[in-house]
């Protein structure tokens, strides 16, 4: 069974695969201060409920925007099912043909996302990622990562208005019934929903003439079912891309490993490649 770790800036998931099959799925606050024992003590007993023990599983990969969490979430690893962590863009790379200026910029996550994409669709991809930043990343046919936009997560956005302005009270993100807000908070909750609407719809239009080819979109992240029944140019939600992007990493290496005669798999008390 195979541990696939997704930590951001504001969640980080955990799910376990055997095969192709997600058996389990758990998703915590990132916190850095965590140490690895309230990592063994949360996940332990989600396991135990799942009918899952720590020897079923046989390895582990990690990507990660936060640099303080790999150490604790590498610990968590040895300390629990005696494996080492592989860490994409450390010990792994994803296979990706990256086409930008500055390949190592990339976030580990949105290559991931690119990984999964371009196996699942074999065309030209837009991937939008509703995360602590909203990303739209460009996959193009041959499954290549063209680049893409960050923009500020609607979280984010909520959360500096409501700082800024000392009158604006902090409003939940929910789809108001109208655009017209005949009140403060309503016209907030309309500033943010149908902002962000119109920012997708028109990035979502721009990378397209951009890029000269319409191409399909996919969302996915904690937010994204929210926003896909309001946008029209959204084709697909998929809310595991990231989970199976690491799923298809991990199985890559693998196959890799396999061709040079080495054993993969049980990475059980073995040297970190």
């Amino acid at each position: 069974m195979l541990l696939v770790i997704d930590c951001g800036n504001t969640n980080t998931v955990f799910a376990l695969y055997q095969g192709e099959q997600q058996r389990a799925c758990w998703r915590t606050v990132t916190d850095s201060r965590q140490t690895i024992d309230d990592l063994v003590s949360w996940i332990f007993p989600l396991m135990q409920y799942e009918g899952i023990t720590p020897t079923d599983v046989s390895g582990a990969i990690l990507a990660s925007v936060v640099p303080a969490s790999r150490r604790v979430l590498s610990g968590l690893c040895h300390k629990l099912f005696g494996l080492s962590l592989l860490v994409v863009g450390e010990d792994v790379q994803t296979g990706l043909s990256i086409r930008v200026d500055r390949p190592d910029q990339v976030g580990a996550d949105r290559l991931v996302n690119a990984v999964a994409a371009a196996v699942r669709f074999r065309r030209a991809v837009i991937v939008i990622d509703f995360g602590t930043a909203t990303t739209f990343d460009v996959v193009a046919a041959d499954g290549a990562y063209e680049g893409g936009v960050i923009a500020p997560g609607i979280h984010l956005s909520v959360e500096a208005l409501h700082k800024a302005s000392a009158l604006l009270p902090r409003v939940s993100v929910r789809k108001p019934e109208r655009v017209i807000g005949k009140a403060t908070v309503p016209a907030v909750e309309s500033g943010i929903f149908w902002g962000y609407v119109s920012m997708i719809e028109g990035l979502i239009q721009r990378i397209q003439n951009e890029y000269g080819a319409v191409m399909t979109v996919v969302a996915t992240g904690g937010l994204a079912p929210l926003f896909k029944p309001a946008i029209a140019a959204i084709d697909i939600l998929d809310g595991d891309l990231t989970l199976r992007g690491l799923r298809l990493i991990y199985d890559r290496r693998c196959r890799e490993n396999t061709m040079q005669v080495t054993l993969c798999g049980d990475d059980k008390n073995k040297e970190k490649k």
